[in-house]
């Protein structure tokens, strides 16, 4: 009996190869599910809410993080692969898909008695030896625009239809290109996503500006300005009450009508100062002025700038005032006090749009766009909230190509390379004893990418991996799976590029959970059923 019956009895045991058995099961399970979503000819899963709310994704990570996963297992495994979305923005699926069949490749072995310990050490070994494999076979090149529209293709079509993909491919491209300083980190967080239902998926489009989700809020202000200026402020530019509390005794009500006009003053004086500068800096010329402003204005203020001809913005996001002082240029300015005509940005154009209820202001045509917004155009919801993931993994995908300087020649070429390598008798000379089996099953497990995404475009698994191992011996060179004709062919002619740091990533992390897992002889849980079948 084990021994936390003896301190809860109505704990749950499963042990030795139950145990094993347990783990196994589940990872295989999660691969059974994200299996079909591989690669660019892969399916799409439809997820219903509770409320009944459609989400149809092939992006691995967005399923993990929508389904419901109860298995403790199962749950684990889904945890460490949206893990690797946070870290890399790519390769959900595949760690899935590897760590299930490291599992299901080591069992054969165990089921024969081999110890799960000696398999686990043949893991390391291997993985060891496929990271250096991985070095030899990455490109270290400039990362020109191509290559980079390459690499964002070759990304963007595991998750949508080509078509809309080669559209979003140029604008994510475009987007970190226009963002990118050189020797500082990218921060993604400088491209703005807007999403616009309007329109169908292929309009969505790249504006090397700001999207503001709300327009001017008088009616006799321009809906659109040509040559404008803008300033950018954090200024309360309406009546506030007192942050202490006070009262006030009055003598007559003469005396309280001069307090009140002594308030408004307050706030019409701010008011001034910024008609003034307007006037300064667009009288005799045809420029436009325009104000954007984090904090509020009251219907008073807006008039009088409505009289000037100033178009004014108010509750403006926070993270907007950053992005529009790195794409207009100019500073945000916290006081009106020190108003000088170098705190103005400029933008060519700024214009309303209006799209049923919603209004949204446009800032475009600007000198040096540091900060751009990707305006995401779809006909209904479910499409919006596909193209937004889409977006972000393109953009990770581009920004890590850019950072780590070399890419990875991609339809499967690093998984038969590495298997090749593997199981190499110059390799396994070097492994000594019965850890050459745990080295094996790393080898095996790897090719199940390839054969996954053979699979998923209607071709024989094995008829394909046998064509293609004799095709990498006789080239000598990285080959990949041409889903179109199953045939071999050269990903770097191509253009097929994968990210080195999402391949690193995913040795580490499918190496360290299949050992942990496998090397789990007892699962202990008190409390509700889950494990006995009922």
């Amino acid at each position: 009996m084990a021994a936390v019956k003896s301190l809860n009895p109505k704990a749950e045991v499963a042990r030795a190869a139950q145990a094993l058995q347990l783990n196994i099961t589940a990872a295989r399970s999660l691969q059974d599910i994200l299996k079909t979503n591989l690669g660019p000819k892969g399916t799409i899963k439809m997820l219903v809410s509770g409320a009944g709310d459609i989400k149809l994704t092939k992006d691995g990570n967005v399923l993990l993080h929508e389904m419901q996963i109860q298995h403790p297992t199962a749950s684990l495994i889904a945890r460490v692969a949206t893990a690797q979305d946070d870290i890399t923005g790519d390769g959900t699926t595949s760690n899935v898909l590897i760590i299930g069949e490291l599992l299901k490749q080591a069992d054969l072995y165990i089921s024969e008695g081999l110890h799960p310990r000696i398999v686990a050490e043949g893991f390391d070994m291997a993985k060891d030896k496929a990271l250096k494999v991985l070095e030899e076979i990455k490109v270290k090149k400039e990362m020109d625009r191509e290559t980079l529209v390459n690499l964002a293709r070759t990304a963007l079509r595991t998750k949508l239809s080509a078509r809309v993909a080669d559209v979003l491919t140029e604008v994510v491209v475009d987007a970190v290109l226009a963002i990118r300083k050189q020797g500082e980190p990218i921060d993604l967080h400088m491209v703005e996503i807007m999403e616009m239902m309007h329109k169908s998926d292929t309009d969505t489009k790249l504006v090397k500006g700001i999207v503001l989700d709300h327009g001017a809020r008088h009616p006799d202000m321009a809906k659109r300005v040509t040559n404008a200026y803008i300033l950018t402020c954090n200024v309360s530019l309406e009546y506030e009450k007192s942050e202490v509390n006070s009262g006030f005794f009055y003598k007559t009500a003469a005396e309280r009508e001069k307090l009140v006009a002594a308030e408004r003053k307050y706030t019409d004086d701010k008011v001034s100062k910024i008609i003034e500068l307007k006037k300064k800096v667009c009288d005799g010329t045809d420029k436009g002025f325009v104000v954007i402003n984090q904090k509020g204005i009251d219907p008073i203020s807006l008039d009088m700038l409505a009289r000037e001809g100033i178009v004014a913005l108010r509750r403006a996001k926070r993270r907007n005032m950053e992005r529009l002082t790195l794409a207009c240029g100019g500073n945000a300015m916290n006081s009106v006090d020190e108003l000088t005509p170098e705190c103005l940005g400029f933008a060519g154009v700024v214009y309303e749009h209006v799209l049923g209820e919603e209004k949204y202001t446009f800032v475009e045509d600007v000198e040096s766009a540091r900060s751009v917004t990707i305006l995401i155009k779809g006909p209904n919801k479910h499409t919006l909230t596909q193209l937004k993931d889409a977006v972000h993994d393109g953009l990770r995908a581009v920004k890590n190509a850019l950072e780590d300087g070399s890419v990875v020649p991609g339809a499967g070429a690093f998984e038969l390379a590495a298997y090749s390598a593997l199981t190499s008798s110059e390799f396994m000379n070097t492994v000594k004893g019965r850890s050459k089996y745990g080295v094996k099953a790393f080898a095996e497990a790897l090719l199940i990418i390839v054969k996954v995404l053979a699979q998923n475009s209607g071709f024989d698994p094995q008829d394909t991996i046998v064509k293609l191992l004799d095709e990498y011996n006789k080239a000598k060179q990285p080959v990949g799976i041409n889903l179109t004709t199953g045939e071999a062919l050269i990903p770097a002619d191509e253009g097929i590029w994968d990210n080195y740091r999402v391949k690193r990533q995913l040795l580490h992390s499918c190496t360290t959970i299949a050992s942990n897992l496998l090397v789990v002889d007892e699962i202990m849980k008190a409390g509700m059923s889950s494990l006995k079948s009922e």
